[in-house]
């Protein structure tokens, strides 16, 4: 692995997980998506939901941009080169995100636009016991903030594919060589039909959740779902919750499953897009099947440790720190540390302290010289 671009002022060089694989006919791009670019209001540590007629105070709060942002995000602080095609409103909300993501993290936003007069979508998340309660307002894009039907060049895509409607850039993708992982929400229809997912069909890989799995394919657990998935798609991966992730690859046969790592819950806002920047992440460098899911797992983990989707995604920092604290615990399972083996030699050597903390409270802070 090797330095790529430095990540600003104040911040350590990024490092190349690709470095080794990458030559002169190579796209330009690692990743692409595209999707809609939330500005994200975080609060934590409240005791409890809201009450109806009381006011609640949070113990902490953090701003980023949210939405598909939190995807981008988690793939450049992973090394690979994003790109990310998205409308941003002409507000301040709009110019705050756009700078977070070009300036700050780096990402490719040569596909976005500024619409005039659209002001920018808002979620405010709420984090207690582990779990969340969101409240979002926004508005449709006009047609012209919309992504193209021809994306850039780039080894892989991710796309989140809605029930009944088919997205042409992803066929468009898949036919000039991009390699496309698609994860799912839920279908509000009910119909829970695969038939109503047709860009499935250009798919490599698809990552539902344990509970989507199963509806879809009607099967009375997530192992079984992931087994019946490959009959549409290479490669299903299910993610377990705190059981951690089951994969079947149904080109070969092979099947792993990890358990999830236990830590202490934050905030989940995001998680779900860490886990799948970091099975990308791992695929493009050609990894098995087992060293994709425990690394998606890792960067999950971390990242529900901090507050915020984007804000909280690790990088390789955060990830060798993590690596080499654990170790230093003499009571480790031999067994448990022995299924991150493989980030020896990954990891970038740092000196940086655990745990890691990456969230700033509010919009508007400058940035120190």
């Amino acid at each position: 692995m090797t330095a790529s671009d430095g990540e600003g002022p104040g911040r350590q060089a990024r490092f190349d997980p690709l470095a080794a694989l990458r030559g002169p006919g190579d796209p330009p791009w690692d990743v692409y998506l595209t999707g809609t670019v939330f500005l994200d209001i975080i609060f934590t540590g409240l005791d409890s939901a809201p009450v109806r007629g009381t006011e609640s105070w949070a113990r902490g709060m953090g701003s980023s941009p949210g939405g598909v942002a939190n995807m981008a995000t988690a793939l450049a602080r992973l090394g690979l080169r994003t790109s990310l095609a998205a409308a941003f409103g002409d507000d301040h909300y709009g110019e705050y995100c756009w700078d977070a993501l070009e300036q700050g993290e780096h990402i490719d936003l040569s596909t976005s636009r500024t619409v005039p007069g659209w002001h920018s979508p808002v979620t405010v998340s709420m984090a207690y016991e582990g779990e969340r309660t969101m409240v979002s307002h926004g508005h449709e894009p006009p047609p012209e903030g919309t992504a193209p039907d021809c994306p850039p060049g780039a080894r892989a895509a991710v796309a989140s594919l809605t029930p009944g409607v088919r997205a042409p850039w992803i066929a468009e993708a898949a036919g000039r060589g991009t390699r496309i992982f698609a994860d799912v929400g839920w279908d509000d229809t009910g119909r829970w039909d695969l038939a109503g997912l047709p860009d499935l069909a250009y798919c490599e890989a698809f990552l539902p959740n344990a509970q989507e799995a199963m509806r879809y394919t009607g099967a009375s657990c997530p192992r079984a779902a992931a087994h019946a998935l490959t009959d549409h798609v290479p490669l299903a991966v299910v993610t377990l919750g705190a059981e951690g992730a089951y994969a079947v690859d149904g080109r070969t046969g092979e099947t792993a499953e990890v358990p999830a790592i236990e830590v202490e819950a934050l905030d989940p806002t995001g998680a779900g897009d860490v886990f799948v920047a970091g099975f990308v992440t791992g695929t493009l460098a050609g990894w098995p099947l087992a060293d994709r899911l425990a690394f998606g797992g890792l960067t999950a983990a971390l990242s529900v440790q901090d507050f915020g989707g984007s804000l909280s995604a690790p990088g390789w920092s955060e990830i060798a720190a993590w690596w080499r604290r654990v170790q230093s615990y003499d009571d480790q399972d031999p067994a448990a540390l022995g299924r991150y083996a493989f980030l020896d030699g990954l990891l970038p050597r740092t000196t940086r302290a655990w745990p890691l903390r990456r969230a700033v409270p509010t919009i508007g802070f400058r940035r120190s010289a």
